[in-house]
């Protein structure tokens, strides 16, 4: 097929019943134009004066939505027509349009376009069909993007909603939890200096008042850490996992006495150091140990593996507890997500051990997951990377 054969079978394709000499006049008034793949026609915002009709090839047309999205409106071929909106309304491109292979055009200047809508009325009929139609597209595509962000914006109401009452049940929980020891607390320390207390009576509500005191503390650094520890992130050193999990265990075993948990800990030998800081990963342990041993029953044992494979020194603590219910697994990473009861049994806490703990391991690279069913327990697995040992090649 010859050139003046193809653009007249796109122009005749374009405006469908076009007389001879309607289609003459056209090809008189532009100039007919090859580009090559990822040319820009018309750019987006722009004010041009171009009329394009596309005689052979491929072109895309796409625009910008809500300023970072680049949307993909539609794909031209032979006997299309593009440009026209921005000469009849003298406004800026509205969309930007690009080759997507080795196409030919015909360019028509504003002037010359202007002039063959006077003389041509199929031009000019279907320039009324085209803008009709795009009119409606803009309106379908505006109605669109308003649906679209009506959807963002009631999540985003729906995201503030529930941030505010969890930011209102923390801090009901916080007050209960700090109110509960610091009653107690002050309750012993009245008897005592009322001097109603002597002895070995003395000496136990002393260590009462301690420990209250210690879990306020405790509390109180919870919170100061998770809100400090998006800053701070600290240097890690080689480390034995095993001697972190002990200390760990070791800080639980009164509250584990006092639950009538028994903690049993089985260490492999010979595992290697990982990289990471004590402190806070003692704090990961913590929690989870101070998790099994709360919703476990009396007589229940919490079994703890400390173990490796070629990629992670891991530890494992199994408990026999009440389980998590598979709708709260996926919650229990969350900020001030607790569970309060099960069964009739009250749980006290504020939902941050957990938290902390998983933030902890991502800072490190490393992995916590839960397997758990309700009534039968619960497995959680925190798995930190082994130091990389690179090879020197020559």
């Amino acid at each position: 097929m010859t050139n003046d054969s193809m653009a007249r079978e796109a122009l005749r394709k374009a405006f469908p019943d076009i007389p001879d000499d309607e289609v003459d006049e056209l090809l008189t008034s532009g100039d007919v134009t090859d580009y090559s793949k990822g040319k820009i026609l018309c750019l987006e915002g722009a004010f041009e004066d171009t009329f394009y009709i596309l005689l052979d090839g491929e072109v895309k047309v796409s625009k910008y939505i809500n300023e970072d999205e680049d949307r993909l409106l539609k794909r031209l071929h032979p006997g299309d027509f593009f440009g026209e909106m921005a000469i009849i309304h003298n406004a800026p491109r509205a969309a930007t349009v690009a080759t997507t292979k080795k196409a030919t055009v015909l360019e028509i200047q504003r002037e010359a376009f202007e002039q063959v809508l006077q003389h041509s009325p199929s031009v000019s009929l279907a320039m009324v069909r085209e803008v009709s139609r795009r009119l409606r597209e803009n309106d379908e595509m505006a109605i669109e993007d308003l649906r679209i962000k009506a959807g963002e914006l009631a999540e985003a109401y729906q995201q503030l909603a529930e941030q505010d009452l969890a930011r209102r049940e923390f801090l009901t929980t916080i007050a209960h939890e700090l109110r509960t020891p610091l009653t107690s607390a002050s309750g012993f320390m009245q008897v005592i200096r009322m001097g109603m207390m002597e002895g070995d009576a003395l000496k136990a509500g002393l260590e009462k008042v301690a420990r209250n005191l210690d879990q306020i503390v405790t509390l109180t650094n919870d919170i100061m850490f998770l809100q400090e520890m998006d800053l701070i992130l600290a240097d890690f050193e080689p480390l034995y996992v095993s001697e972190v999990v002990s200390a760990a265990l070791d800080g639980e075993k009164e509250f584990a006495q006092e639950s009538g948990v028994r903690l049993n800990i089985n260490v492999a030998p010979n595992l290697p150091t990982v990289p990471g800081d004590a402190k806070s990963l003692e704090r990961v342990f913590k929690a989870i140990i101070n998790n099994a041993i709360k919703f476990s029953s009396i007589g229940d044992e919490v079994n703890i593996t400390v173990d490796q494979n070629p990629s992670f020194v891991w530890v494992k603590a199994i408990d026999q507890g009440i389980g998590i219910h598979p709708k709260d697994q996926p919650k229990i990473y969350d900020r001030f997500f607790h569970i309060e009861q099960f069964e009739g049994r009250l749980f006290g806490g504020v939902g941050l051990g957990l938290s902390i703990a998983r933030q902890v391991i991502e800072q490190h690279g490393g992995e916590i997951e839960v397997q758990s069913r309700v009534k039968f327990g619960s497995t959680f697995t925190v798995r930190l990377r082994l130091e990389q040992k690179h090879k020197l090649i020559i």
